[in-house]
């Protein structure tokens, strides 16, 4: 089944853009100035974790600030929380394991999703779906790279985006490989720094990043 055009430009944005932050945002006043670094390090995505109280209304005033900026909710659990971040402006959903309810609704509703998967068996379940993208998490934890290539040895369709463990360190070799469409990380917007304000250092960890996807991409 292929893609819908609402999905596909948002998978093909999170290929151009390559490594797409994982933000946990605790207070949304840090939402538009984490936006702003965002934007100006040239990383133009978000995937805000839906697991803090401030998460819907953070989704909320990056994507009405920040229009250009691909903005979607991760950790989703439910389906309520796929209404609710959609609702507040989220652009995809992405889900730390496979819940076939999630994923069902959102390719119902023409919603771009990202299922995390760990093994074959889940994998195959979203491609049952008609997805041809999915998470790989947590990554370093569940095999990495090697892993990630066994798998998509055999299923030759699948693209994987993986999340937990990616850094400065090993992101290279993984944005090398052609069957990962873009890889996600929290390195470069750390909790810490954004608690201290320090958006400034933000935007230029985010700006490094950039940097290392241009690098390996072109």
């Amino acid at each position: 089944m292929a893609n819908t055009p609402k999905v596909q430009a948002v998978l093909d944005r999170f290929t151009e853009i390559g490594i797409i932050p994982v933000v946990v945002l605790n207070d949304a006043k840090d939402a538009e100035p984490l936006g702003n670094a965002l934007m100006k390090g040239g990383l133009p995505a978000a995937e805000v974790t839906f697991r803090t109280d401030a998460a819907e209304e953070s989704i909320r005033i990056m994507a009405s600030k920040f229009p250009d900026m691909l903005v979607g909710a991760g950790t989703v659990l439910s389906v309520d929380q796929v209404k609710r971040a959609v609702n507040a402006g989220a652009k995809f959903i992405v889900s730390p394991g496979f819940d076939p309810a999630v994923v069902k609704y959102c390719v119902d509703n023409d919603i771009p999703v990202c299922p995390g998967t760990a093994t074959p068996s889940e994998m195959i379940a979203a491609m049952n779906f008609g997805l041809d993208h999915v998470k790989f998490f947590p990554a370093e934890l569940n095999g990495g790279l090697k892993k990630i290539k066994a798998i998509t040895a055999a299923l030759v369709n699948l693209k994987v985006m993986p999340t937990g463990g990616i850094n400065a360190d090993n992101v290279v070799e993984y944005l090398e490989n052609p069957k990962i469409f873009c890889a996600g990380g929290s390195w470069m917007v750390k909790g810490d720094l954004i608690k201290a304000g320090k958006f400034d250092e933000i935007e230029q960890k985010v700006r490094e990043a950039a940097e290392i996807v241009k690098k390996v991409r072109g």
